[in-house]
């Protein structure tokens, strides 16, 4: 696969979903691909939000209440993100001195993101936890093909680099939806 100069975000959306290990070994760290990736990561957000929001309106959450956790609940998403982009930075230095920057993996982790877009499947009945913990997978997925691109490595410590993110990033998850039962 050719790199693509100008990738829109539907097109880096169908490549991200798909996993294209192509597609994260060329995506150049350009303005335009943070950017991208950052809408990803945003629109991740607002998704996994409306989620929340059925969920909250239908246990009858405060006014107050529903607007903190929504809030937190969008701020943990993005603020993931960071963290989890981190982590590989961090544990990928460890492992290989020479590698991208923590800007450098802003962009293909954001990307990895495109699952998450889809989290507002979470309001279906009894199917939105597995659905909800399905898109985490794909996501993990992705990230670990990114990070396996981004620094030239093998699979197995790609894996293990995007797992030691990961775990915590669950279980902050985790803690922010009992917050958001306690609030509604």
């Amino acid at each position: 696969m050719q790199p693509v100069s100008h990738p829109t975000l539907a097109v880096t959306l169908r490549h991200a979903i798909a996993l294209n290990s192509d597609f994260y070994e060329n995506a150049r760290n350009t303005p335009r691909n943070r950017r991208i990736a950052f809408t990803i990561v945003c629109l991740a957000a607002v998704s996994h939000m409306l989620g929340s929001a059925v969920i909250l309106l239908i246990n009858r959450a405060t006014p107050i209440g529903f607007v903190i956790a929504l809030i937190l609940d969008g701020l943990s998403v993005i603020c993931g993100y960071y963290f989890w982009t981190f982590v590989v930075w961090k544990v990928g230095q460890w492992l290989k001195p020479i590698d991208p920057t923590y800007q450098e993996l802003l962009s293909p982790i954001g990307f990895s993101y495109a699952p998450q877009i889809l989290n507002f499947l979470t309001l279906i009945p009894l199917l939105g936890r597995p659905i909800e913990l399905l898109l985490s997978l794909w996501s993990l997925l992705a990230v670990i093909v990114a990070v396996r691109q981004g620094l030239d490595i093998r699979t197995r410590s790609a894996a293990l680099i995007s797992i030691i993110g990961w775990l915590p990033l669950q279980t902050a998850i985790g803690l922010v939806q009992v917050l958001q039962q306690t609030l509604s």
